[in-house]
């Protein structure tokens, strides 16, 4: 397998300088990507604007986002998204999740939790199709229009999308129309068991996900984190009740450590980001590099 790690830059208000430098310190230490999360009630760019800036600031890299798919347009989300590939060079990465339903962001989206999953049921079809270059009429909870296509079409053909998500409707929803799973905030068994799920239920639908495509999102505190003290705060609520002292890693041997069991369990894809961000993103990258980046395959 192809052992890829990407750096995760959300969380941040970063400064259209910062912004740049941090793409380059990836380019240059070795890493494989930049994502952009997409959590509207939190610091941070708006995931297509950012990265576009950085495709125009770093040619060469590959550029990714966990970007909410309930509430948006599909029209504009299809050409937004097919635009991005082009200038990008085809280096567009796209997982969709269907948002936090926690604090302010459950009424920021404007989609009840409730209605998500229907909604993103009912989307992807159609974004495929509209990727594909056809003319769509579609009438359903996500949209209705007539007659529409898009233009420009994303580079790569066909255009992968990845899915977030844990919970066994998210599983089924991945086995069945996406090309692909990075879920968040689970150990290596939950990671292994909800992959076993995601292929079978591939195979009940006459199709399968290749082995190159299952990933994690991992945060990974400093050395020294008292892990068990996060508890009360909102990180936790986000691990749905899985002890975070099982899921944060504490230093950069313990996400090494981490990596390797998820290595051992089929997973190949990585997006890793520090608990708090660092003061210094090069240099973080740096020891980060030393730790892991051997890693990569």
């Amino acid at each position: 397998m192809k052992v890829r790690i990407g750096i995760s830059g959300g969380g941040e208000s970063l400064g259209p300088e910062a912004m740049v430098g941090l793409a380059r310190a990836i380019t240059d230490t070795g890493f494989d990507s930049l994502w952009l999360p997409e959590v509207l009630t939190r610091p941070g760019p708006d995931p297509l604007v950012g990265l576009a800036w950085v495709a125009g600031a770093c040619p060469g890299l590959k550029i990714g986002t966990t970007m909410l798919l309930p509430g948006r347009n599909l029209v504009w989300l299809a050409k937004a998204v097919g635009t991005l590939d082009q200038l990008s060079g085809g280096r567009f990465l796209l997982t969709f999740v269907p948002g936090l339903g926690i604090g302010g962001e459950r009424s920021a989206i404007g989609i009840p939790a409730a209605e998500r999953a229907d909604l993103m049921e009912d989307a992807l079809p159609v974004l495929r199709r509209l990727w594909s270059g056809e003319v769509v009429s579609h009438d359903g909870i996500a949209g209705s229009f007539a007659e529409v296509s898009v233009s420009p079409l994303p580079l790569q053909d066909p255009f992968d999308v990845w899915l977030g998500g844990n919970v066994p409707a998210a599983l089924n929803r991945c086995g069945r129309l996406a090309d692909g799973w990075i879920p968040a905030f689970c150990t290596p068994d939950d990671a292994a068991a909800g992959k076993a799920v995601i292929d079978k239920v591939a195979a009940d639908h006459g199709r399968a996900i290749s082995p190159e495509h299952f990933g994690v999102s991992l945060a990974y505190a400093g050395d020294g984190t008292d892990v068990g003290a996060l508890e009360t705060t909102p990180v936790a609520r986000r691990a749905r009740g899985r002890p975070l002292r099982e899921i944060i890693p504490v230093g950069l041997t313990g996400l090494r450590t981490i990596i390797g069991r998820f290595l051992d369990v089929g997973f190949s894809k990585f997006i890793v980001r520090p608990l708090g961000p660092p003061q210094e993103w090069r240099r973080e990258l740096e020891h980060l590099a030393e730790a892991v980046g051997d890693l990569q395959t």
